[in-house]
């Protein structure tokens, strides 16, 4: 599969979360933290990248630290006003960012 192609693939997924019912907004942050795709307004996108990388570094570090064969899988927050995901993988961290009441 070329570069393209994946990039097209990428891009379809986060259209078709962006879709679903309740969906605030999305990003995809790299390695270090900085969103390299978002939905959101810049200033939102910028906290939310920082905090939740911080906070998914950490999460995946107590996971370990409890069992060293184990890993961060999904991360799920909710509070009373949102609903948050995070997926992480290697290099990047997918996050949506949600209505929970819909």
């Amino acid at each position: 599969m070329g570069l393209d192609n994946f990039k097209a693939e990428v891009e379809e997924t986060l259209k078709r979360i962006q879709s679903h019912k309740g969906v605030i907004g999305n990003m995809v942050v790299n390695a270090e933290g900085i969103p390299i795709r978002t939905t959101l307004d810049n200033s939102t996108t910028v906290q939310y990248a920082g905090l939740l990388h911080q906070l998914t570094t950490k999460a995946r570090s107590t996971v370990r630290d409890i069992d060293p064969q184990n890993d961060l899988t999904f991360l799920r927050i909710r509070s009373k006003k949102h609903e948050i995901m995070v997926a992480p993988d290697k290099e990047y961290l997918l996050i949506v960012i949600q209505n929970p009441c819909e």
